[in-house]
């Protein structure tokens, strides 16, 4: 590849490690966890506000993206995305996390929209599938490193500012609104020639219309679902290893890191295995073996089992979103663009089933792993869902 196409795609590429900041959201939940007396289930409001945005900005988003063009939408979106990493300067509160982690949804949100197909205009055709795969890898690897950013990294530059209050995790955030305004002043200076856009444009009446359809409505839903499973694993899991298995508070944040490590492996796996493998087969084999282990791991009361069935219900997991997006594209190439939003808007389940996971914790442990279980039951049977033609 010449170096000048070279520079057109690494500040795209940049920007999708940006989009893995919200996954913070856990961070969020665990580091006010132990500086506040706010009940667990309120601090399920951190996600809430974060993926809300999905299901309110994605069709919107589209739209206005369509006027203004991808790399001008894009761009607006990570300095959106910077004011919220800068936010927590006001406090280590639920109120100032909240308004910081409401801004990194709508960043992230509006990110999404743009960057995915702003991606795509800067490869050559042939091309696109591998660098989508490399953008999904580069978003977990971010997702990954952001526990380690904001429980180690944090504290070192809190400390080299002479800091000694709480909440020095948001040092973290700090640094990646760093690399957060990098993205951005990179994006600014690369000149990137955009594809036309199709003259059928998104609307929300053309998106909405679709859900009479049973096959595209239930296939909506297990993005939902999946997506759901996925922010409720990240902003829980710290807590269910510290009260079911007994693991320390400050090890048992590093869940989140061996969720997003396994997450990483697995989108790189599927990458590879689904040039020959039959997408719904996939789906079978990832949705059973997150199943088993998400009942393994509500039975087991081993430290070293526990953390080995987190990394194994991510690897299960981690495929399911691009599995139920290619299928349902596939079998209606048409109305592509109208899926695209609903499937944008039902990233909004990682708004609810936090939130409805760590209420079922309060009840029982176990709770919001039997939440979790049905949510990819439900997931399993769509593979045998017969769309309409």
């Amino acid at each position: 590849m010449n170096t000048s196409k070279t520079n057109t795609i690494l500040p795209v590429l940049l920007s999708f490690f940006v989009i893995s900041f919200v996954d913070l959201v856990g961070t969020g939940v665990d580091e006010l966890k132990q500086n506040s007396n706010t009940p667990e289930y309120l601090l399920q409001l951190i996600p809430f506000v974060a993926f809300i945005w999905f299901f309110l900005l994605s069709v919107p988003a589209g739209i206005w993206q369509a006027k203004m063009g991808k790399k001008k939408v894009l761009n607006v979106a990570i300095l959106i995305t910077v004011i919220g990493l800068f936010v927590p300067v006001l406090g280590n509160n639920l109120p100032v996390i909240l308004v910081a982690f409401s801004l990194l949804g709508v960043g992230n949100t509006i990110m999404q929209v743009a960057a995915n197909p702003l991606l795509v205009d800067v490869v050559a055709e042939e091309k696109a599938s591998s660098y989508l795969s490399l953008s999904q890898f580069i978003k977990s690897l971010g997702s990954m490193v952001g526990p380690f950013v904001a429980a180690v990294i944090g504290p070192f530059l809190a400390s080299l500012f002479n800091y000694e209050g709480e909440g020095t995790w948001r040092f973290g955030l700090y640094l990646f609104g760093l690399i957060s305004l990098l993205s951005y002043l990179w994006l600014s200076m690369t000149k990137i020639e955009e594809k036309p856009v199709s003259e059928d444009k998104v609307s929300i009446t053309s998106c909405f219309k679709l859900l009479s359809n049973r096959y595209i409505a239930l296939m909506v839903l297990g993005i939902f679902a999946v997506v759901g499973i996925d922010v409720a694993l990240n902003s829980n899991i710290g807590t269910f290893l510290h009260l079911k298995i007994g693991v320390g508070e400050e090890a048992a944040k590093y869940g989140k890191s061996v969720y997003f490590f396994a997450k990483m492996l697995g989108t790189f796996a599927g990458a590879i295995i689904l040039i020959k493998w039959d997408a719904k087969k996939v789906l079978g084999i990832s949705s059973i073996l997150a199943i088993l282990s998400v009942i393994a791991l509500s039975v087991t009361s081993n430290e070293i089992l526990a953390w080995i069935f987190v990394g194994v219900i991510s690897l299960g997991v981690s495929n399911i979103f691009p599995l139920i997006y290619s299928i349902t594209v596939r079998n209606y190439p048409q109305r592509a663009n109208e899926i695209s939003g609903l499937m944008m808007m039902a990233i909004s389940g990682g708004a609810f089933f936090p939130f409805l996971v760590g209420l079922s914790m309060q009840y029982h442990l176990n709770g919001g792993l039997w939440l979790i279980l049905v949510l990819l039951v439900f997931i399993f049977f769509l593979r045998r869902i017969t769309p309409k033609k």
